[in-house]
């Protein structure tokens, strides 16, 4: 495991829409290989576990090091839900966290 990174992001629901008691924010976690950026895995706490599925399969083998419009054009062209703009910005987030400096060397 030492060749991947574990990276998260989270983007808050907007007041009208919750997704349960409990959740007041999409976690998105992005298993990232060190060395090229590539995502091998991702997953998320969106309410379903389809769903959850589905975004890790649409978004696996997509660089980070390439930036976040092939991860984005993605999610924006296949996943129609309401919480797609929670997803991108989730997603945005966990970019901001794999770009800090004492993650890439």
């Amino acid at each position: 495991m030492s060749h991947t990174l574990l990276i998260s992001g989270s983007a808050r629901l907007p007041n009208s829409m919750v997704l349960n008691d409990l959740n007041q924010s999409v976690t998105v976690t992005l298993e990232v290989d060190k060395l090229y950026g590539v995502i091998v895995w991702a997953d998320c706490t969106l309410d379903t576990t389809h769903a959850q599925n589905y975004l890790g399969r649409l978004i696996k083998g997509l660089s980070m090091r390439d930036g976040l419009n092939a991860i984005n054009k993605e999610i924006e062209n296949h996943y129609y839900g309401k919480t797609q703009s929670v997803l991108l910005a989730a997603v945005l987030d966990a970019y901001k966290q794999y770009k800090t400096p004492h993650v890439i060397k």
